[in-house]
């Protein structure tokens, strides 16, 4: 990162960038509250020049990424110029696939870029792309974002957006001084349940905003079978050497969209954090691997349960938690509470003073199961009701899709992105912070403002037609 000695803002990250398997750090450690003087214009409700044909980037297709490219490819207006993986039967697998999704038309001259640490940089170099898609390791998110950008390119990246305050704010500082966009995947902000309570938010349906509760609940112990390649392969050393909540912005993104954090009425502004004990991963490699195996030679530090509570500008609370060892079912939580009544997931289910017209007498019971159709037939998201059949075949129930489908949508029009630089910093700012504050015993972290105090003149996020 070129900058990286002329900010003094932050004399020690709270985590580095460095090797995954070898000389990674998680030692938490103090950081300044200084803001960096901004080096370009804010970003916050920018909207780039549309893009006729938009010719996409691929860094990193064994998983996330192949999803993108598969179902980007099939919009219109797009073409596959690009692929880089350190795996070449990636590549070359993902290669054919666009090749034969444009059926001889379209991503025909693909490049392909494989076999060292370095490749993609090279293929930003030779292609230049208009928009490239980053789904690697959460340390590499950053510095190819970066890169990316000052090749001429928008960056759309897997979560978390990076694993440090520091690489954050190269990450915004990069964006406002290239004038790219710099967009956060979260595809959980386009999921059914999560616009349509966005919807009633917006509509007044539960008053005034008070307290929200989100998670990442997701029993992921089985990736540890991946020892040589995938997942499980980088992200058990992170579990290992770090203490806080890890992967904050499935749960967090959706909530944080309902209270406008960010966006004209409020922003983040301090957290508290603790972790339980980290007993489950350190069991299960004893039960599951042979004494001498990789996974029984690390120290697990992290605890199996982190629980965080934000504090926002105006005073709301948002509980979140994340946990990927416990054996649990699944849950996001997604709980959004005000002044006349709730909205939660997990089952869905809401409860209202007065009660739902022809369904409770008061709030003291849910509206749930077959109930919620006469919510989903008022309240659905004009962007789900428009979009659904034409994503439902994506990953996760659809909402990959639309996240993608919307993306294009957006700069093929010229349009704001539904996600911006900012908000993807704050919500994966809650990893290294809960990390300080479980380090320093609960102790309260304030949040960088990463907008320099311009979110309060950004929009709301507009409820699409």
């Amino acid at each position: 990162m070129k900058n990286i000695n002329r900010r003094k803002f932050l004399k020690n990250a709270s985590l580095t960038s460095g090797a995954i398997a070898t000389g990674f750090s998680g030692q938490a450690c103090k950081v300044t509250q200084e803001i960096p003087e901004q080096e370009g214009t804010y970003m916050g409700d920018f909207a780039a020049e549309k893009l006729t044909n938009i010719r996409m980037a691929f860094i990193g297709v064994g998983n996330r990424g192949g999803d993108h490219l598969r179902f980007s490819a099939r919009l219109e207006g797009t073409e596959v110029v690009a692929i880089s993986d350190l795996y070449e039967d990636h590549v070359l697998r993902w290669k054919k696939e666009a090749e034969d999704i444009g059926q001889g038309q379209r991503h025909n001259r693909i490049k392909v870029y494989s076999g060292s640490e370095d490749k993609w940089k090279s293929m930003l170099q030779e292609v230049k792309p208009d928009v490239v898609f980053i789904a690697t390791n959460w340390n590499n998110h950053a510095p190819m974002a970066i890169e990316s950008m000052q090749q001429g390119a928008h960056v759309f990246i897997e979560v978390p957006i990076a694993v440090s305050l520091e690489e954050m704010w190269d990450l915004v500082n990069t964006s406002e001084r290239t004038q790219k966009h710099c967009m956060m995947m979260e595809n959980v902000n386009y999921s059914r349940d999560e616009l349509m309570f966005l919807n009633m938010c917006r509509q007044g349906v539960i008053g005034e905003l008070l307290h929200a509760e989100a998670a990442y609940i997701h029993e992921l112990r089985w990736q540890m079978e991946d020892v040589k390649r995938g997942t499980g392969f980088w992200r058990t050393h992170h579990y290992a050497n770090r203490n806080g909540n890890l992967y904050p912005t499935h749960g967090l993104g959706p909530v944080a969209q309902y209270m406008n954090l960010a966006r004209t009425d409020d922003n983040f502004k301090s957290i508290v954090s603790f972790s339980t004990p980290g007993l489950g991963r350190k069991k299960y490699a004893q039960e599951n691997y042979p004494k001498d195996h990789t996974w029984n030679a690390l120290d697990f530090k992290g605890g199996d349960l982190n629980t965080s509570i934000i504090k926002t500008e105006v005073g709301r609370t948002i509980m979140i938690q994340w946990d990927e060892t416990s054996p649990r079912p699944y849950t996001r939580h997604n709980l959004i509470q005000g002044t006349l009544g709730t909205l939660a997931g997990f089952p869905t289910r809401v409860a209202l003073e007065g009660g739902v017209e022809g369904l409770t007498k008061d709030h003291h019971r849910w509206v749930q199961g077959d109930q919620l159709e006469v919510l989903y037939q008022k309240y659905d998201h004009p962007l789900y009701t428009r979009l659904n059949q034409k994503t439902k075949d994506s990953g996760h129930g659809g909402m990959d899709g639309m996240m993608v489908y919307r993306i294009i949508e957006c700069l093929r029009n010229g349009w704001p992105l539904d996600q911006n630089v900012y908000e993807g910093c704050f919500w994966s700012a809650v990893a290294p912070l809960s990390e300080l504050s479980v380090a320093q015993g609960g102790a309260v972290q304030s949040f960088p403002d990463f907008t320099r105090g311009q979110w309060k003149t950004t929009k709301p996020l507009e409820i699409i037609n």
